[in-house]
């Protein structure tokens, strides 16, 4: 495999792992080796309105050159508001070319959904449905082709203004284990607004001894500079093949900004493969929500438009 399609590979994996951490079961895997997923999107979760399944497949150009292939699956979306919302995801590719769109696609269908449920249109008939058509909905759905600022490293010199900030430790939370196969799973976060603190957190986090003693402790952390309007960011795999990359990558999907997020794993002795890389990522993902880190699909489509990605992967095996 060329480089080039080996780092595409990544990216669109590093991206399916995201995705399936922040939607959980609304998140359906079709057919992985053709890359081909399905996501049900509705206006509320407790008690959706309005719903649509979004499905996607990934060419191998994606994310750099070509977009994904989308279909729109809702008997109710049809003639001028299908185009629209058709139109809207194309105009977001056309902004964020080369980034990975997927998060920002769902969560611009999710509000469209509720702006619709806000209006007067009581929504679908719903209660004429049964489950049975709700399956043979999802069983017909056809896949249809539809036509940088720089990243510094640790040495980031801060400005003065920043001393007192960057002198204090800041809180730290611990998220909800995760266990599986013997093998444990824990997110800590800490708001940061220099590397210093990064540094002070790591510290703080190795006096603990439970954590300390863990197999890996894998990090990442964004910091946004003002003055350059630029991401701070990098991430440490701590012998965890690529999952820093992938943590951080999710931290990108996500948008998030000055905060850090350490997940620490305890190795029980059996191998857990992907899984792995599956609970890295929905500590993390759990631990941002909790704490009010996830912004709006407008300031992430906004951000990844002005801000490429930096990725420090260690290639290391899994133990």
């Amino acid at each position: 495999m060329a480089e080039g399609d080996a780092g595409t590979d990544q990216r669109q994996n590093e991206e399916i792992e995201a995705m399936a951490a922040i939607y959980g079961e609304e998140w359906c895997v079709i057919d992985d080796c053709a890359k081909i997923f399905c996501i049900r999107i509705s206006d509320d979760i407790d008690d959706p309105k309005w719903t649509l399944c979004l499905q996607v497949m990934l060419p191998n150009e994606y994310p750099g050159t070509a977009p994904p292939i989308y279909q729109l699956n809702a008997p109710w979306l049809k003639g001028q508001e299908r185009a629209d919302l058709s139109n809207s995801l194309e105009e977001i590719y056309v902004q964020n070319i080369g980034e990975s769109i997927l998060y920002l696609w769902v969560e611009k269908i999710r509000d469209v959904l509720i702006q619709k449920s806000q209006m007067t249109d009581p929504g679908p008939d719903v209660k004429k449905k049964t489950e049975e058509e709700d399956v043979e909905c999802e069983d017909d759905l056809i896949i249809a082709c539809q036509p940088e600022a720089p990243v510094k490293a640790l040495d980031f010199e801060i400005s003065k203004n920043q001393t007192i900030e960057m002198e204090e430790l800041p809180p730290i939370d611990h998220g909800i284990p995760i266990t599986d196969r013997r093998s444990t799973f824990q997110a800590h976060l800490a708001p940061v607004v220099c590397p210093k603190q990064v540094k002070m957190v790591l510290a703080k986090l190795y006096e603990n001894k439970k954590i300390a003693s863990a197999t890996h402790n894998i990090y990442a952390y964004r910091i946004y500079c003002e003055d350059k309007q630029t991401f701070l960011q990098d991430c440490e795999d701590d012998g965890e093949t690529a999952a820093g990359g992938r943590l951080l990558h999710l931290m990108e999907i996500l948008n998030v900004r000055n905060v850090m997020v350490v997940v620490s794993r305890w190795y029980g002795g059996i191998l857990l493969g992907p899984d792995r890389f599956k609970h890295i990522n929905n500590c993390a993902r759990n631990i941002l929500v909790e704490r009010n880190y996830t912004s709006s699909p407008e300031e992430s489509s906004k951000a990844l438009g002005k801000n490429k990605k930096v990725r420090k992967d260690k290639k290391r095996s899994e133990h």
